[in-house]
């Protein structure tokens, strides 16, 4: 699958040719995750509507909720201004995190709001 050549222009990739995404739920607004993704996992992305990344520790894709049935539907694909983040507005089923948590930013508060 080849990503749109407009797309691909915009954007900001790191030495691996990966650009980071952030996965934020639709209907709460919450930060679920992030992981990467590269020119193809974003295109497959796009065609499927299914959030699909890319691994760097196993080399491989992988398509959010294959194995768990946690899956996330991607509603909305967003760039950032500068390029090199895509964030995924998306309908989680079930847990975002690999720890089995709804979201994988719920672990430590480094700073509380005063």
């Amino acid at each position: 699958m080849t990503l749109d050549p407009a797309i691909a222009a915009r954007l900001k990739r790191n030495d691996a040719g990966l650009v980071a995404a952030v996965a934020q739920e639709r209907g709460t607004g919450e930060v679920l995750m992030m992981a990467w993704m590269d020119d193809e996992a974003l295109a497959r992305t796009l065609a499927t509507r299914r959030a699909t990344y890319y691994s760097r520790s196993r080399a491989q894709y992988w398509v959010k909720g294959e194995t768990s049935g946690h899956t996330q539907y991607v509603h909305e694909v967003r760039l950032d201004c500068d390029g090199d983040t895509v964030l995924l507005i998306v309908d989680q089923v079930g847990a975002a995190c690999h720890t089995g948590t709804h979201t994988c930013f719920d672990t430590d508060v480094l700073l509380a709001a005063s």
